[in-house]
């Protein structure tokens, strides 16, 4: 049964029973003003304009440079759990969410994202023959997973009640990229609801032109932008959720980036914390949250401790080996703790046993730095790879690190062949199709499982994206063919999406593509000490090179990361914490990457005649290195090997470059090293570079060769030192000022001074004695 009004044709129609009953039974009908005997719905509290309802509507500002993002909520979706709109110029999308009172069986967060993009929302209609939405889009898979990733980390430990998001997009004016106002949509919503929600957060899109950082550029600011990155954050500046792709962006840049998009993450956080206090909403009480009680806890680490030490402390245990001894310590536990705890439920035996577990996982690598394969923190596992393995394929590479294995093929066919993109990817992107495709295949197998085979999953597509991402800036503009790479993964023991990105480099390489450079990428790790003190603060950390699949799943981050001798190209952060300090992140990054301090002074060394010592240390070591001032300069490198062989190369160039430090004024002894037509070598000290001493400063008379003085080889003579030159850092000395009458007394020297790696250079040092 339903009521309306034929005279105004509003189309506003309630479900009389429903309404009512939501209402309380106040709504009331009253005659229509546009025509005599008819009737239309009154409710308490509601008016109506344009055509809807509005209610209790709430709505903050926040300044994002010269633009507003807009958060509201209270006017659509009601009976949602929580709801928002988030609007950015034109383009809009409302997010609800809802989350059941009743927990769920699975034994995990059942949290379901769907990011849906609609063809009305862009003034189109859909081209399939049904001219409606179907089934969800690459694109569309991809922005849930973002936000998936987002959010998850803050629901409480043990919230097991089936959870979903929508996100619906109702206006795109193809300006402003919908994705991130999706992210704050859903941490608006989930704020402004009861359920039990850890946050808010606040995410934004940052791109890079010209060098310059730009805040949720335009659909045109991006086509010209070498940079796309999401950043959500948390409050206090701490990091969620990172996703980047790149053209080959410098790391001081990139940190740069990610710092400035933090700060505008916070500007945001602080608008939907206004909101949410001005709804002034209620968290629910949890009937139960599914984590494992304590004394079953501490039952199990006095049965299993010493025995899961011993597997994880056994170096000669491989993925498979290691897991069935862990099944096997947990099929025992679990039999006495059901013993012992009979009224347990099920899950709380097993729980107890993955916190045993877990934590003693941890604790090896926080305090005695053990990696249960026996590496250290920064290596890299054995590394193979073949090239050409079947000769009928255009491109072909197996890429082995560890116990991931992934072969890659590379397929050229014609442009006709390249992928379409649907309307709303067209209108918010401005890409209507592209020539470069990656597809990424993980069968059960891999992990010695057995699964039904079905189309792509969420998970297929997203590593897949990564690596795609990862290897697109080396592909040439002008290509004449569509290239897919499939990346097949046949072991997957950590990080087959990283394998995945340097195998399609070998492949690509293989099919003769001229790619600009080989890509590589690694995952890193990170396990924390959380401080008991300051909830959520971090008190102690470790960074894993080089992840393992048992360290991704007892750890805290899995942080890939992708590029070239030049520089960064991909980029994604999980993290399974409410956030990370923006610390850690920036060191994860940094974990292949060194600065150099070099004095003026030594600069001319280090260099080298023409650039020569930094050319000659690139091509040896595949390293990058940039000047970021005067005297600091970044060193990159693809992996810790070549970081390390970069390094004893500088210490090699530099050794005898060692230099004393000199007070000005002082009169040293010096030894002729060599004779020249303008002048004398000269050392102070006997680890030093020679230095020019000058015919002009040899002596009081104008002479044309230092021989009419007498000078030889060996011979020890008194100069005076007055610094170093502002441009060159050359040393500058004296011998003729010495000649005058005045008396001055010899210094000896003292502290050295040389180029220091990955710390900052003494600014001075107490004069010599």
């Amino acid at each position: 049964m339903a009521a309306s009004c034929t005279g105004c044709r509003s189309g506003l129609r309630w479900k009389a029973k429903a309404a009512w009953g939501a209402f309380g039974g106040a709504g009331t009908m009253e005659p229509c003003r546009k025509g005599a005997g008819r009737l239309r719905l009154a409710w308490p509290g509601l008016t109506r304009s344009r055509g809807s309802f509005t209610g209790d509507r709430k709505a903050v500002s926040v300044d994002l440079g010269s633009r507003k993002l807009e958060i509201s909520s209270g006017k659509l979706a009601r009976f949602a759990d929580g709801c928002a709109v988030v609007q950015l110029g034109d383009t809009a999308v409302m997010v609800t969410a809802v989350s059941k009172t009743k927990p769920s069986p699975s034994q995990f967060m059942p949290l379901v994202v769907d990011y849906r993009q609609k063809a009305a929302a862009a003034g189109r209609i859909p081209t399939n023959y049904l001219r409606r939405e179907l089934g969800s889009t690459d694109k569309e898979i991809l922005t849930s997973r973002v936000i998936d990733r987002s959010i998850r980390p803050l629901f409480p430990a043990g919230y097991y009640y089936d959870t979903q998001i929508l996100c619906n997009l109702l206006a795109v004016d193809g300006i402003n990229d919908p994705e991130v106002l999706a992210i704050n949509g859903a941490s608006a919503a989930l704020a402004l609801s009861d359920i039990p929600w850890n946050g808010p957060i606040g995410a934004v899109r940052v791109g890079m032109i010209d060098g310059e950082v730009v805040i949720n550029p335009t659909r045109k600011e991006m086509s010209s932008s070498t940079l796309d990155l999401v950043v959500t954050g948390a409050p206090r500046s701490q990091i969620v959720m990172l996703e980047a792709a790149a053209e080959n962006v410098l790391q001081q840049d990139f940190c740069h980036a990610i710092k400035v998009g933090v700060k505008h993450a916070q500007q945001i956080i602080l608008g939907i914390q206004q909101l949410v206090k001005e709804h002034s909403v209620a968290k629910r009480d949890v009937q139960k949250f599914f984590t494992a009680p304590e004394e079953i806890v501490e039952c199990a680490k006095q049965i299993a401790s010493e025995k899961i030490t011993a597997v994880f402390s056994d170096f000669n245990h491989d993925k498979i080996s290691r897991d069935e001894a862990i099944n096997k310590l947990r099929l025992e536990t679990e039999e006495q703790l059901k013993e012992k705890f009979p009224e347990a439920e099920p899950y709380e035996i097993m729980e107890s046993f993955n916190v045993v577990s877990k934590e003693i996982f941890r604790n090896l690598v926080l305090n005695e730095y053990r990696r249960c394969d026996g590496r250290d923190l920064t290596s890299l596992r054995n590394i193979s790879c073949e090239v050409d393995m079947f000769k009928t394929l255009h491109g072909s590479a197996l890429f082995q690190r560890g116990q991931t294995q992934v072969l890659c093929t590379v397929t050229f066919d014609s442009l006709e062949s390249s992928v379409k993109s649907d309307v709303i990817t067209t209108v918010v992107s401005g890409i209507k199709e592209k020539n470069f495709m990656l597809h990424y295949e993980f069968p059960p197998y891999a992990t010695n499982e057995i699964g039904r085979i079905t189309g792509i999953n969420r998970r297929e597509l997203g590593h897949g994206a990564l690596a795609e991402k990862a290897l697109k800036p080396v592909i040439p503009q002008e290509f004449p063919f569509t290239i897919r790479v499939t990346a097949e993964v046949l072991e997957s023991n950590g990080s087959s999406s990283m394998a995945s990105a340097c195998g399609g480099s070998l492949a690509l390489m293989d099919a003769g593509v001229p790619i600009s450079s080989a890509v590589a990428g690694v995952a890193v790790g990170l396990i924390t000490r959380p401080n008991p003190e300051k909830n959520g603060d971090v008190e102690d950390y470790r960074l894993l090179t080089d992840l393992l699949g048992i360290e991704d799943y007892h750890g805290d981050m899995d942080f890939k990361m992708a590029g070239t001798n030049k520089g960064i190209t991909a980029l994604q952060a999980d993290i399974k914490l409410p956030g990370i300090p923006l610390k850690i992140v920036m060191e994860a990054i940094q974990q292949a990457t060194e600065t150099v301090e070099v004095p003026l002074s030594k600069r001319a060394r280090f260099v080298g005649p023409g650039g020569y010592n930094l050319k000659k240390l690139q091509a040896e070591t595949g390293v990058t290195v940039s000047q970021i001032d005067e005297e600091t300069f970044s060193v990159f490198a693809p992996t810790p090997a070549a970081m390390h062989e970069a390094r004893e190369f500088i210490t090699e160039l530099c050794k005898d470059d060692q230099d004393y430090q000199l007070e000005f004024g002082a009169i040293y002894t010096a030894t002729i090293t060599e004779l020249r037509d303008i002048g004398v070598m000269v050392k102070l000290y006997p680890n030093m570079t020679p230095v020019l001493l000058h015919n002009s400063q040899l002596d009081q008379r104008k002479i044309k060769h230092p021989s009419a003085l007498g000078l030889e080889v060996g011979q020890e003579i008194q100069v005076k030192y007055f610094g170093r030159d502002p441009t060159d850092g050359r040393m500058r000395l004296s011998r003729k000022v010495l000649q005058s009458p005045a008396t001055s007394v010899v210094k000896t020297l003292s502290d050295k001074n040389s180029i220091v790696m990955g710390s900052a250079i003494p600014e001075s040092a107490s004069s010599p004695s």
